[in-house]
This record gives C-alpha cells, structure tokens and sequence, in this order.
C-alpha cells in the first residue's frame, strides 16, 4: 500500500496527480479526452496518473488541467484518503 507523506518532498506532486485522476473520473471522460480538454498530449495525462513515476508537474499545467476538468486548481490539493485509492 502507497504510503503518503507530508516530509516527502513529492507530497503535494502526488496529492495532485491522484485528483487530477479522481477528477477525471468523476467528470466521466477518458485520458485522451482530457489531453485534448488540456492541450497536452495522451501520454503527459497517463503518466500523471501513474503513481509508479516520479512526475513534478508544473502550477502552469496543473492550472490547465484543472481548468479542462471543470475545477478549481486549489481542488488538486485537497487531501487524499488512502483507502479511496483503491477505487481509482
């Protein structure tokens, strides 16, 4: 089980990556849509979602991936219950 924590320098990287995908499915649409919503490619939004890479997304794309799910980009750094991740 993922472990997630505040020390890590990566916490706040992983806490948005995992609602980027949590919004996405919400919002019902594929990875390629999203890629198309955001202007970025299949494979950006793909290895975001992909917890196994080490990815720092820039506040810029974080922005424009909030921006094409509908959300607010302060959304992206809402808190992460672990159990939920399964459901992901």
């Amino acid at each position: 089980m993922m472990k997630l924590n505040t020390d890590d320098n990566d916490y706040y990287y992983m806490i948005a990556r995992i609602n980027i995908k949590k919004y996405r499915k919400k919002a019902k649409i594929t990875t390629q849509q999203l890629a198309d919503k955001s202007g970025f490619t299949h494979q950006f939004i793909r290895d975001l979602e992909c917890l196994k890479l080490i990815k720092r997304p820039r506040l810029d794309s974080l922005g424009r991936i909030a921006n094409a799910l509908n959300v607010d980009i302060k959304q992206l750094f809402d808190k992460v219950d672990i159990k939920d991740l399964n459901k992901l």
